[in-house]
């Protein structure tokens, strides 16, 4: 297995969740961090408990400029990047697409892809010059299995996917890896966001199964990230056992009769 010890990680999202998660994992190993998110205070007390040599950077990975201009100006120590750790993403609303929010898609595509192609834009080319280096992006089972109400969120993890596996193509000779992490139920902040705040309704997502934890996934991360770096894991999808992707749904009212008609009403 690759010693940690002396890896240079950026972790975005890294206020909660798996971007969390993964700092205390890497942590553990006695690697420099990087950690990005908009919340300064989260990052300030996650810095305190870690200690290894940690740089909090407030930044919105939205920021097109300010994510090349963070990157360009890293201090030496931490300038060289071996391992980038894709996390920032969200799920917003449940609603059906014909009445889901303009807004709410808009935000998931800013942030699930394009902040993530930003910060690997801005990342990829020291690891190329230098021959090694690792993407880990973070996606989901929602981007193989539709689930009504998933429609962009769902869409933005399949690009994750597909870039992910054109990131390898790119890359080829590089000396560079990519690992793309589908986690499918995982209990995190991630339902309290989808429900804009509100607790009760994201506690009912899980309530009668055991989902998977954020320290789970964290374990995925570090083990993709600790193989030999001749190994490239190129996807791991990962699921509670109390969850499996189901059949097709079937509709079988005809084009044109009210939903519940029986043959006799038409």
């Amino acid at each position: 297995m690759t010693d940690l010890a002396n890896a240079t990680v950026l972790i975005t999202g890294a206020t909660s969740g798996f971007g969390a998660a993964a700092a205390n994992r890497f942590a553990a190993d006695g690697a420099r961090l990087i950690l990005v998110g908009r919340r300064n205070e989260r990052l300030d007390e996650l810095k305190s408990k870690l200690g290894v040599p940690v740089l909090p950077l407030a930044l919105d990975v939205r920021d097109r400029q300010a994510v090349a201009r963070s990157i360009a100006e890293l201090p030496d120590a931490f300038a060289r990047i071996d391992i980038l750790v894709n996390s920032a993403g969200l799920a917003l609303g449940l609603e059906m697409a014909p009445k889901t929010s303009l807004d709410d898609w808009d935000d998931m595509v800013d942030t699930n892809i394009k902040g993530l192609m930003y910060c690997t834009r801005a990342i990829l080319p020291g690891m190329v010059e230098r021959k090694r280096g690792h993407v880990i992006n973070l996606g989901s089972v929602a981007g193989s299995y539709p689930y009504p109400g998933g429609n962009v969120y769902g869409g933005t993890k399949a690009f994750v996917e597909q870039f992910s596996l054109g990131l390898r193509a790119d890359l080829l000779g590089s000396g560079v890896r990519v690992t793309n992490i589908e986690p499918g139920m995982c209990e995190t902040e991630f339902s309290v966001v989808r429900f804009k705040g509100d607790p009760s309704q994201a506690a009912k997502v899980y309530q009668g199964m055991k989902p998977l934890s954020a320290d789970d996934v964290a374990e995925c991360i570090h083990w993709v990230a600790a193989l030999p770096d001749h190994v490239n894991i190129n996807r791991i999808e990962v699921m509670p056992v109390q969850q499996a992707f189901g059949g097709f749904a079937v509709n079988r009212t005809p084009a044109g009769a009210e939903a519940g008609a029986t043959a006799k009403d038409r």
